[in-house]
């Protein structure tokens, strides 16, 4: 099967904003790679793997290659994608002198190329990201493993807000707590979130090709039980009391690894979502939006309990007065 190839040149604090637009046009798959120089600063307390090749693409630079059928008119479609990359500079995301380039490429060219660079990762202390494909054996009793097949359309992990939430998850849940995850995507925030000791998790998600992928790595893991997964916002589940959600609000921990601009647009939800000194953990934060997310908290009657960063990325840690 052929399959058109479209990529985008663009910066590392456009490729998550982009990536999404490329999966509501309706890529089959979506990929990204970022400066691969061996001058690029990596944190990896944990030995985690950076298994990529070197590359040409400047320091904080990326491609974004989103793959879509044969049939697809693809002057259609970047007319569609252009203005949406350049809106995003009202939200002062610097998205770069973005390019883009099309070419036809057979499908045993691509799809299952990105797994060979996907090896088990130790992301924090006790949790390791595990490929369904790849054999591992837990160096110690209290490593826990995330069993993950992304496919093509979600991360591996080893993006750094991802690790960064994982490893700020491991130092806010004790055990026994119930658990939002808003914008689950894979779900691997959900399983992180079980494999440290939540009772239960309630993962949202709006994109339907999410909620499956995210069912489909719980069932994996053995956590059906645990985790239950809806096609659903915050606000919509928000005073509800539907059994079936797996949770009863208010929580203890909500978390949310999505961008800044969205994070503040569903505060004042996640404050009414929390139960009185309930922990938000809100990812995805570009260093460049650091101050625009604190003054949002603050406002909506949070507290600020730690910052957590890795490379140009934070995390905060947001306690309900």
């Amino acid at each position: 099967m052929l399959w058109h190839e479209l990529t985008i040149h663009t910066t590392e604090e456009a490729v998550e904003m982009i990536s999404n637009f490329l999966h509501e046009a309706g890529a089959g798959g979506v990929s990204i790679e970022e400066s691969g120089t061996l001058n690029k600063k990596r944190d990896a307390p944990y030995g985690e793997w950076y298994e990529f090749p070197l590359n040409d693409i400047p320091e904080g630079f990326a491609e974004i290659k989103g793959y879509f059928s044969e049939d697809t008119d693809m002057e259609a479609l970047q007319a569609e994608v252009r203005p949406r990359i350049e809106q995003l500079a009202e939200f002062d995301i610097n998205v770069g002198d973005v390019r883009y380039e099309t070419r036809t490429v057979d499908e045993n060219d691509w799809a299952d190329a990105w797994k060979k660079y996907f090896k088990p990762v130790r992301v924090s202390e006790r949790l390791t990201i595990k490929p369904t494909w790849e054999e591992y054996t837990p160096e110690s009793p209290d490593e826990k493993i995330i069993e993950l097949d992304p496919g093509m359309a979600f991360g591996t992990g080893t993006h750094p807000t991802t690790s960064l939430c994982l490893r700020t998850l491991e130092t806010v849940i004790q055990g026994g707590e119930e658990v939002i995850d808003v914008g689950t995507g894979s779900g691997i925030l959900a399983i992180g979130a079980v494999q440290l000791g939540a009772k239960h998790v309630l993962a949202l998600d709006l994109d339907p090709v999410a909620v499956s992928s995210a069912k489909e790595n719980a069932h994996l893991n053995g956590l059906d039980d645990r985790i239950t997964v809806k096609e659903s916002d915050l606000l919509s589940v928000l005073g509800s009391e539907d059994p079936t959600l797996g949770v009863k609000l208010p929580v203890k921990i909500i978390v949310a690894n999505i961008l800044a601009e969205i994070i503040m647009l569903f505060v004042d939800d996640v404050y009414n979502a929390l139960e009185s000194g309930g922990v938000y953990i809100a990812s995805g934060i570009w260093k460049n939006k650091e101050q625009l997310v604190h003054d949002g908290l603050i406002a909506a009657g949070f507290e600020i309990s730690a910052i957590h960063r890795d490379e140009d990325w934070l995390a905060y840690v947001a306690r309900k007065r």
